[in-house]
């Protein structure tokens, strides 16, 4: 195993993406990326696969690969050229690049792709590069497939709901069958969320921000973004299902079960329920917790509903085994990227084993 030092851009010629505007778009078979990820489909494709995608403006540090053809926009720099090396070793490469030490000084900072093309790297042979690829690969896999496992679990769940609400439903005021946990959320800023990093998640209206050094919440609970605009193109709320100990922001209501349902059941009833028409405000679109409690939503026997307890409890086991996954790669990357790590060293049939 041999380790050279060579710039970026003798590794891959990173490009910037081309223009698609949305109002242009086809929904078709080839994934669009921008810098924060894929946003959707398109009829045609502007490169072909394999294709590595970050960002150029917008969001900066992340890194999307795609084995297909595919679009990248112009927020993106990609590349489909990658002088010899393994493609998803470039891709685990690009992971450990400092971007943010290649943003430009301007009113809109970006990535200019000649500064990052500079950017001093380690690389081994291409054996070595295969090597590291695939164990990374595995794992990333794994928990690719548990996403999937989720959602079929997901689907499942809400189908056996609706088939339950065939045989017998009754609309229901949301604020009879759940509690409001608000006045526990406490925010914390980006600096005091810096100097409090730890094991907790700390979740906001939509997603995870950060983790910090203690916790506010114990227990399993759903949460609703207070933002009236964090609804899809239906209507239908974004939620996030949540348990084991956790810190909650002022941006997101908290609701526990307070009825004859379980909250999963109440979890399944929003992510199919329309709730466009109690927001409020035409600035400042908000959901209030009063216009929330008086929210109908239709709702089965609660004694049809056994079968939600062992769904979610295999959905939650999928989840906390991704986060150990995620651990583990995030862990394994910088270390098998310098060679601190021996690839050679890893068990990979041990590896393969367990991720079976």
């Amino acid at each position: 195993m041999s380790w050279t030092q060579k710039t970026l851009g003798e590794i891959v010629n990173l490009k910037r993406g081309f223009d698609l505007p949305s109002s242009s778009r086809v929904d078709g078979p080839y994934p669009v990326f921008s810098s924060s990820g894929q946003t959707g489909t398109h009829s045609e494709a502007a490169v072909k696969g394999p294709c590595v995608v970050t960002g150029r403006y917008g969001t900066i540090g992340q890194v999307f690969f795609s084995d297909a053809a595919c679009w990248p926009l112009n927020t993106s720099l990609y590349s489909t050229d990658f002088k010899g090396n393994d493609p998803k070793f470039v891709y685990y490469l690009l992971k450990t690049i400092p971007w943010r030490d290649y943003l430009t000084a301007s009113a809109v900072p970006g990535i200019n792709r000649n500064h990052v093309h500079l950017c001093p790297v380690c690389v081994p042979d291409h054996e070595t590069q295969t090597a590291i690829s695939g164990v990374l690969g595995l794992l990333d896999n794994k928990i690719e497939l548990n996403t999937k496992l989720n959602g079929y679990l997901l689907d499942l769940a809400t189908a056996q709901f609706e088939a339950a609400l065939k045989e017998r439903a009754s609309n229901v005021r949301l604020g009879d069958i759940i509690g409001l946990e608000d006045s526990k959320r406490v925010p914390l800023n980006s600096r005091d969320r810096e100097s409090r990093k730890g094991p907790y998640p700390y979740y906001g209206a939509t997603s995870i921000m950060d983790y910090v050094d203690d916790y506010l919440f114990d227990g399993v609970r759903v949460l609703l973004g207070e933002d009236g605009s964090v609804i899809d193109s239906e209507g239908k709320p974004v939620l996030q299902y949540v348990w084991g100990r956790y810190w909650v922001n002022n941006h997101a209501h908290i609701l526990k079960a307070a009825g004859a349902y379980p909250l999963e059941a109440i979890y399944v009833a929003l992510r199919r329920t329309s709730i466009g028409h109690i927001v409020t405000g035409a600035v400042q679109m908000k959901i209030s917790q009063r216009n929330l409690k008086k929210l109908e939503v239709s709702m089965p026997d609660p004694g049809s509903l056994d079968y939600l307890q062992p769904l979610f409890a295999e959905y939650r086991n999928l989840c906390e085994e991704s986060r150990h996954l995620v651990t583990l790669r995030d862990t394994l990357l910088p270390k098998l990227m310098t060679g601190e790590i021996d690839v050679s060293e890893l068990n990979l049939k041990q590896l393969n084993s367990h991720l079976a």
